[in-house]
């Protein structure tokens, strides 16, 4: 990696982030983007070279984890001690809150020493997106009326409308398995529902996977069965970058039709939108009968469709029988993780290394997102970083 070339294309960025939060990709610029995924790339190839990313000396970084998490969570936990701030992770449970404690005087109370919030509310479609912004806003006031020095920023690791930590990665990975971002322009890929014996998995990250891509000029299908539908805002937002940015967007109820002539296949199972509406009300409610009772319902309309599955006949529908495998993880495998599930042992095998790449990427997408939301200068400060090379050991 040619590191002057990097500072120059970071250089002739547009780049608007400081003290800005990360919500929704669709709320970035491209140049926002753009400068995101090449702040990543370079800050994984500073780590492989053993480069210290640090350019906090003390500073917290604080995770809110509505719901389980693996990859997200030590990645955010990975970002914020490379860049050389401390975790601590809010259980809610153990808090305050558990009493009653409001939201903004939550949020003011675990900010006086933090840079950056990452959170995770993804269950109540409806709520994830519009508790960020309710943390937003009022770390925003604590910050006017003086109450905290700085205004740690927000980041969305994964809420009921979007996932961007992970479509940003799924992007960064993307990047390099064709070369580059113009080189994603025609590329077809196909975001398919498919087949989990579980449910109420959430729709963030078919959504996330749509709102991006749809900006740099790739053929993206949408395939699910019937009834499996989105959130229509996020739909039709797909549409409207299809037309702005030369791609296209498609939505489909085959399987086949979608994976047919693909690049990049993306089969992931999630919960039909209207389900998660119900799902939402039962959860507020608390009501565990009324939750059993639409997860059985919803099981038995999976079943259905089983042989929505990514197989070895359907990836020789895909361009050339050889379409890049993508997944968020942990994918429901079959013969593996469950009897029968969204993708078969011998394709998940094939492609298991792309998926762990693509995983990969998250932390330093994280730590992009957190550097050019807290860092003035961003690319003076990449440039001392560089200049620097001080050795992680």
């Amino acid at each position: 990696m040619n590191y002057e070339n990097v500072l120059q294309k970071l250089g002739d960025l547009k780049i608007d982030s400081y003290n800005n939060d990360f919500l929704l990709t669709w709320e970035k610029s491209n140049d926002e983007i753009v400068a995101t995924v090449t702040l990543a790339e370079l800050f994984k190839k500073l780590h492989q070279n053993g480069i210290s990313l640090k350019v906090f000396d003390t500073g917290l970084g604080i995770s809110i984890f509505r719901d389980q998490s693996t990859r997200t969570r030590f990645s955010f936990a990975a970002a914020v001690n490379a860049l050389g701030l401390s975790l601590s992770e809010l259980d809610e449970e153990k808090s305050q809150v558990a009493h009653g404690e409001t939201v903004r005087e939550t949020a003011n109370m675990i900010s006086f020493l933090a840079e950056v919030i990452g959170i995770r509310d993804d269950m109540y479609l409806g709520e994830g997106d519009s508790y960020m912004r309710d943390v937003s806003a009022a770390v925003q006031q604590g910050y006017d009326e003086g109450v905290l020095h700085q205004r740690p920023a927000i980041i969305n690791l994964q809420s009921d409308i979007d996932h961007p930590t992970q479509a940003m990665s799924d992007l960064a990975k993307l990047k390099h398995y064709f070369g580059s971002l113009e080189n994603l322009r025609g590329k077809k890929i196909a975001m398919s529902w498919a087949y989990s014996p579980s449910y109420g998995k959430p729709l963030s990250v078919p959504q996330g996977v749509i709102g991006l891509m749809t900006r740099f000029g790739m053929d993206v299908c949408l395939a699910y069965p019937e009834g499996y539908e989105l959130l229509p805002e996020v739909v039709q937002l797909a549409g409207d970058n299809a037309q702005k940015y030369g791609g296209s967007f498609t939505n489909v109820n085959s399987m086949e039709e979608a994976f047919r002539d693909a690049d990049v296949v993306y089969p992931k199972s999630w919960a039909p939108f209207n389900v998660m509406q119900q799902r939402t009300v039962l959860l507020i409610n608390g009501d565990k009968i009324g939750l059993k009772e639409l997860e059985q319902a919803c099981l038995a309309n999976n079943a259905k469709f089983k042989h929505w599955e990514c197989n070895a006949a359907m990836m020789k529908l895909t361009k050339t029988g050889n379409a890049l495998y993508q997944h968020c993880l942990p994918a429901d495998i079959s013969g593996v993780s469950c009897e029968r599930g969204e993708v078969s042992k011998d394709v998940f095998e094939k492609y298991r290394l792309h998926t762990y790449q693509q995983a990969s990427y998250k932390p330093f997408v994280i730590a992009a997102m957190i550097f050019l939301a807290r860092i003035p200068e961003p690319v003076n400060a990449v440039k001392r970083i560089i200049e620097r090379s001080h050795k992680r050991v």
